[in-house]
């Protein structure tokens, strides 16, 4: 029987009871990076031109790689292209509150000029590009994702190109009033200490009404060299001097930065309160498949997840997560109300392959409890 605990139960009520009828929308902006995405399946065995079965799982796909590797001979796979859509944290999550009913403008690496995919989806929003997209071949399992990358001009991006490229007076026109500024991601982003720098000393004191909370999602830092990483933390627990910065990660990336911490341990909810002592910020949220965890300064909090055994997409279900959390700070909620409405709008969107509006995700908190027997179990 997979049930909730009676923390989730608890939360979940408690969520249902705080979120408003309705929401009045706002402002919000994301940056800084911007990719598309070519979402691919490997073929498993094919049974004519039209018809195959895909590699179903990761461990199916590392079983052929790790035979091959003992086998010592060369392994090659066919891979079916199923779509094309932009990605990356500013798409995925000015898509999301987009749908949840909110005005999102982007700052981001959507070409010269914007690619047609990026005008396609966001063309009535503000747009200002950075430069080149990255390009992510998004491989999809019914366990996980792999994502083949190539960053593009967020390689070498900086904060003195954000400001020749935008101009502090645009980007000030386009922060200033806005609910919240949502910055990913940290791993792509070998410069990130000094836009982290940039944002606190010259754009925060142009700021008459500057958001209250700053969204950033770390990645997978693993990427990147320990001292630039070591910078970013320094520069990130500075910027949380002038706004509360929340950075949520998933559980690997939890992991490593509870690492760099010196902490080593199993449990999930001890490295989320390490990596929030590490980071030294307002808030850290370890969102993982079962369970969900967020640490402030009055301690950690975990709400369980209602997982889905047919899922229709995974890939971006964290960057979803991530927009759930930062509506849930948007509206003002608590910190298990924040977790309960991260895993909704995530579990929405790995159910339907898009995002929410408000009435479904307040729908899905609703029956949030429910989700918890709709998994197979036997």
């Amino acid at each position: 029987m997979n049930s909730p605990d009676e923390a989730t139960t608890q939360a979940v009520a408690s969520c249902h009871d705080a979120l408003p009828p309705a929401v009045d929308g706002g402002r919000v902006v994301f940056g800084f990076d911007g990719y598309i995405d070519r979402v691919r399946e490997f073929v498993s065995e094919r049974q004519s031109a039209t018809s195959y079965e895909r590699v179903p799982t990761l461990d199916a796909f590392a079983d052929r790689v790790n035979a091959s590797v003992e086998a010592e001979s060369s392994l090659s796979f066919e891979w079916i292209q199923a779509g094309v859509r932009t990605g990356g944290h500013v798409s995925h999550l000015a898509r999301a509150f987009d749908a949840l009913g909110f005005e999102p403008a982007i700052v981001g690496c959507l070409g010269d000029p914007p690619k047609d995919p990026f005008l396609e989806a966001f063309g009535d929003m503000p747009l200002e590009t950075l430069g080149s997209p990255g390009y992510t071949d998004a491989v999809e399992f019914a366990d996980g994702k792999l994502m083949l990358t190539e960053i593009g001009a967020l390689m070498t991006l900086d904060w003195a190109d954000i400001e020749s490229r935008v101009g502090l007076d645009r980007l000030t026109e386009l922060v200033d009033g806005t609910d919240l500024l949502g910055v990913g991601y940290w791993s792509e982003l070998p410069a990130l200490p000094d836009i982290a720098r940039g944002l606190r000393t010259d754009l925060w004191p142009t700021l008459s009404n500057p958001p209250e909370t700053l969204l950033l999602d770390p990645g997978d830092l693993r990427k990147r060299e320990p001292d630039v990483v070591a910078d970013g933390v320094e520069q990130v627990s500075a910027l949380n001097d002038v706004v509360d910065v929340v950075v949520s990660a998933n559980r690997y990336e939890t992991r490593y930065l509870a690492q760099l911490a010196g902490v080593e341990d199993e449990a999930f909810e001890r490295e989320a309160r390490a990596a929030f002592d590490h980071l030294d910020v307002a808030r850290f949220a370890g969102h993982g498949i079962d369970a969900a965890h967020l640490v402030d300064d009055d301690g950690l909090v975990s709400v369980g997840v209602p997982r889905t055994d047919d899922p229709v997409l995974t890939t971006s279900s964290g960057d979803h997560f991530n927009a759930g959390l930062a509506l849930a700070h948007v509206l003002g909620l608590g910190p298990t109300e924040s977790l309960v409405v991260g895993n909704a709008v995530a579990g929405h969107f790995v159910r339907n392959g898009r995002p929410p509006t408000y009435e479904e995700l307040t729908s899905f908190v609703a029956s949030y409890v429910d989700y918890f027997d709709h998994i197979n179990t036997g």
